[in-house]
């Protein structure tokens, strides 16, 4: 069986442009479809909050770092090198942490049970160690964060926080993260002879989306 007719296809840079578009169309998607924060009982604020903070606080460092093991380019190590420096230096979890609890909504047993699942599907994936196919999940949820600040920034200030600076760091810090993924998947692009299927291209993004709307679901 030849891999056209096998569904198979070998990702080039010359696919990069579309697979951003594709992944903006996504997001576009994924952050209409959160319910309004003032609609939202204290509790279901909390609730996205915790959740939230259940899944990044001990897992964005290690989903990078797996990215890490796994890229050939120089592009994409040098940019996630520079990524990790920022969270390690910054105590990137340890803001989070402090966002959480000021808005009084630091993660419960409960929290991460409720997500647990979703989040094992993720991590289960990122143990594959397919540098194409990581690269892309990762510039997803970095756009996806940058734009979702905002709308988690308003659930802390209903919630009573005066403290945003988790908010208004990665407002501003990830725009230049997705950039740089997006240049990281180019280069992985033009080395990569992996051959999968455009649903399997696409299978840690996803898994991220079902987690992401598992996160917010209040």
């Amino acid at each position: 069986m030849t891999p056209a007719s096998s569904g198979l296809m070998t990702p080039t840079q010359s696919d990069a442009t579309t697979i951003q578009e594709r992944v903006g169309r996504m997001t576009d998607d994924l952050l209409s479809s959160f319910p309004d924060p003032k609609k939202l009982s204290a509790a279901d604020r909390r609730g996205i909050i915790a959740r939230y903070t259940a899944v990044l606080e001990g897992n964005f460092i290690y989903w990078m770092s797996a990215a890490h093991l796994c890229v050939r380019s120089e592009e994409a190590r040098a940019n996630i090198v520079d990524n990790l420096l920022e969270e390690v230096r910054e105590c990137h979890p340890g803001m989070m942490r402090r966002f959480a609890v000021a808005a009084q909504a630091a993660p419960t047993d409960s929290d991460a049970e409720a997500v647990y699942k979703n989040l094992a599907n993720v991590r289960l994936f990122v143990g594959k160690l397919s540098s194409v196919r990581l690269v892309l999940m990762l510039m997803f949820f970095e756009g996806f964060i940058q734009r979702f600040m905002p709308y988690l920034a308003e659930l802390a200030k209903l919630q009573g926080s005066q403290d945003l600076e988790y908010t208004d760091v990665h407002g501003v810090c990830d725009i230049a993260h997705t950039e740089g993924l997006f240049r990281s998947l180019q280069a992985e692009m033009a080395l990569s002879r992996e051959q999968v299927t455009p649903a399997a291209l696409f299978e840690g993004v996803d898994l991220l989306r079902t987690l992401i709307r598992n996160m917010a679901a209040a």
